[in-house]
């Protein structure tokens, strides 16, 4: 089976360690491509390219501001990561929660010393 274009999936873009990393720079808030490709090491076209696809798959917005383009994140696309994620999340709990009480447990059975 062919894997899902990278620029039409979320988990595909975000596969690539170097888009994640453009992700969280832009947590802090808009930078130009140059910026960003001096933070990641990176020369620009290869930052603009991953800016391309983080863009196509509605993570990154651009804007112009006089002679430069903006860009920044745009969080809404992480939601279906966040929900798929999400049902790992109340595994997780569940299970420590279950390991917390089986902790206790052998505290109570074990003889004061």
């Amino acid at each position: 089976m062919a894997r899902a274009a990278t620029t039409s999936d979320v988990f595909n873009a975000i596969a690539e360690p170097r888009r994640r990393e453009i992700l969280v720079l832009l947590r802090a808030g808009e930078r130009p491509v140059t910026e960003l490709a001096r933070e990641l090491g990176i020369d620009q076209p290869r930052a603009s390219k991953h800016l391309r696809v983080l863009r196509e798959v509605g993570l990154v917005r651009d804007r112009k501001a006089g002679k430069r383009r903006l860009y920044g994140l745009d969080a809404r696309g992480l939601r279906p990561v966040h929900e798929w994620t999400g049902g790992f999340e109340r595994f997780w709990s569940e299970s420590l929660d279950r390991l917390d009480a089986y902790v206790q447990d052998l505290k109570q059975e074990k003889p004061e010393e």
